[in-house]
């Protein structure tokens, strides 16, 4: 299943060849997946007010192809694996016209509370627990 998340590339998020840098394509999975969250009625605020936060422990990015300015990407967002500790994010950048890969990657992530420590969600949240688990994508089923 997983969730699309659709953005326009700005122009500041180009380098001198009006390409985009890098670095910008984690900040595309992280808007992809706070309305992923938001979709899934999990929004950080709701997760925070329950003691919950969701850090980032890895990135890992395969850079395919370069998007341009003035280009729309697509950011295909799901969950690979969940443990009740641990959340693996997936993600695929596409181009909107043209279906052009330009990335695949991932992030890793584990669940603490507010004092940064961890928890394990399915004894600490089993309602919240139950929604990632209901999530999981397998990527190659698609």
């Amino acid at each position: 299943m997983g969730f699309i998340y659709e953005r326009k590339i700005n122009y500041y998020e180009t380098d001198k060849m009006g390409v985009v840098h890098h670095s910008n394509y984690i900040r595309y999975m992280e808007e992809a997946r706070c309305a992923w969250l938001e979709k899934i009625q999990m929004p950080f605020a709701l997760l925070e007010e329950n003691n919950i936060t969701i850090p980032v422990l890895g990135v890992s990015c395969d850079y395919k192809y370069h998007a341009t300015y003035g280009d729309t990407i697509l950011v295909h967002t799901f969950a690979k694996e969940y443990s009740g500790v641990r959340l693996t994010m997936g993600y695929e950048i596409k181009d909107k016209e043209t279906g052009k890969l330009f990335l695949t990657a991932e992030t890793k992530h584990c669940f603490t509370n507010k004092n940064i420590r961890p928890i394990n969600l399915k004894k600490y949240s089993p309602e919240f627990s139950e929604k990632f688990q209901s999530l999981l994508e397998n990527p190659q089923g698609k």
